[in-house]
C-alpha cells in the first residue's frame, strides 16, 4: 500500500527545500555525516510541521525550523566547523595548548618620506 500522493509531492518538495542548506554546508566543508544528520533532522521537522500542524508544534517547531534552516546562509563556514567540532575548547576544537605558535605580524606600511614635500 502506497502512501497518499500529496504526501509523496510535500516529501520530495521538502527533500529538495532541505538540499539548499545543505550544499551551502558542503561547500563550507561540514563532513558528509554531520551534512546527512542535518538534512534528516530538518526534513523531519518540516515534514512533522506539514502533516500535523497543530497550535503546539508551529509554536514550538517553526522558530527551531526557521533558525535550522537559514543558519548555513548566515553562519560564516569555520564557525559550523567550530559547532560542529563542539566548540573552540571542545574534542577537535582549537584550544590553543597544541597549536604550534603563529608567525609574528608582517609589518607591510611604508616607510615614512623623511623629506616634508614642497
Amino acid at each position: 500500500m502506497l502512501p497518499a500522493p500529496w504526501l509523496l509531492a510535500v516529501g520530495l518538495v521538502l527533500g529538495l527545500l532541505v538540499l539548499l542548506p545543505a550544499r551551502r554546508l558542503h561547500l563550507g566543508g561540514t563532513s558528509s555525516q554531520w551534512i546527512a544528520i542535518y538534512v534528516v533532522c530538518v526534513w523531519a521537522l518540516a515534514f512533522l510541521l506539514v502533516v500535523r500542524p497543530s497550535p503546539i508544534t508551529i509554536r514550538f517547531l517553526l522558530p527551531i525550523l526557521i533558525v535550522a534552516y537559514l543558519a548555513p546562509f548566515v553562519a560564516a563556514p569555520d564557525r559550523i566547523r567550530a559547532l560542529v567540532r563542539r566548540g573552540p575548547g571542545g574534542p577537535g576544537g582549537r584550544s590553543g595548548r597544541g597549536d604550534p605558535p603563529r608567525p609574528p605580524m608582517k609589518n607591510v606600511t611604508p616607510p615614512d618620506d623623511p623629506t616634508p614635500p614642497g
